[in-house]
């Protein structure tokens, strides 16, 4: 029995998601839609490229989706939070839904330049990789063809392969027929877990040939030393001065008695 109402519950949100899909989903650019249940009520969170669509004039259109989601699906008290979508460029869903507005309103004989205008501005945007399929009877050829557009690295079996990879898928309806659009993306926050940094370490200085450590050189600094002054002369002694006049008259006395 509680398996029934598990299958049942989740039956409900998968037709309130394709409502809203179909009512707002193409022209608001819908990235995703979550729904829980909580005490007071279901939580109805949308991601979408232009949410201004979604809410309307006065919040016209949300309070005419929230009595519809009462009436139609049975739901006591839905409350529905708008959110912009943060990267529209590696968003899978609003990938997909874009190359179908580009492909209904410009034509199918400009599918390449649409596809490989979308992969450009993931890659610019961050993502890892990319793969864009776009395939059916409206795309131009002799009979149904597919054509795969991929850029960057794609993870194709395992874990993240699952739970990693952004997958969406769109429908364009044109006058030749319906044409399909498959979009995966690798987002750029995935954590690869075959992806190694490897760190470096710094090296040690190594140690001198004799075992001591190696000093680091002091820098030399130049400093100006002060003139020395050069030695004042010594003056001569008065005393030989004397000396000599005293000769100087001694020898005149003698002269003048050998001339008596």
């Amino acid at each position: 029995m509680i398996e029934r109402e598990f299958i049942r519950e989740k039956a409900k949100y998968l037709k309130v998601k394709e409502y809203l899909e179909a009512k707002v989903g193409k022209q608001a650019g819908i990235g995703s839609i979550n729904i829980e249940k909580t005490p007071l009520g279901e939580k109805i969170s949308v991601e979408a490229a232009r949410p201004g669509i979604i809410i309307g004039r006065a919040g016209k259109t949300i309070s005419d989706l929230t009595q519809t989601l009462k009436i139609k699906f049975k739901m006591e008290n839905p409350q529905i939070e708008v959110k912009e979508v943060t990267n529209q460029q590696t968003n899978a869903s609003v990938i997909s839904k874009r190359i179908a507005s580009d492909l209904e309103k410009f034509g199918p004989s400009r599918f390449k330049a649409i596809g490989h205008k979308a992969i450009d501005a993931a890659i610019r945007a961050g993502a890892l990789g990319i793969e864009i399929r776009i395939g059916g009877r409206g795309v131009p050829g002799q009979r149904a063809a597919s054509w795969l557009f991929s850029a960057g690295y794609m993870k194709k079996s395992g874990q993240m392969a699952i739970e990693g990879v952004d997958r969406s898928i769109a429908k364009a309806d044109l006058h030749s027929g319906s044409v399909g659009i498959q979009v995966r993306v690798m987002p750029p926050n995935m954590k690869l877990p075959d992806k190694i940094t490897i760190l470096e370490t710094p090296q040690p200085a190594p140690p001198s040939p004799s075992g001591a450590a190696v000093e680091t050189p002091q820098p030399i600094v130049a400093t100006a030393e002060p003139a020395k002054k050069k030695p004042a002369r010594k003056k001569s002694a008065e005393p030989k001065a004397e000396t000599v006049t005293v000769k100087a008259e001694a020898g005149q006395a003698d002269a003048k008695q050998g001339a008596a």
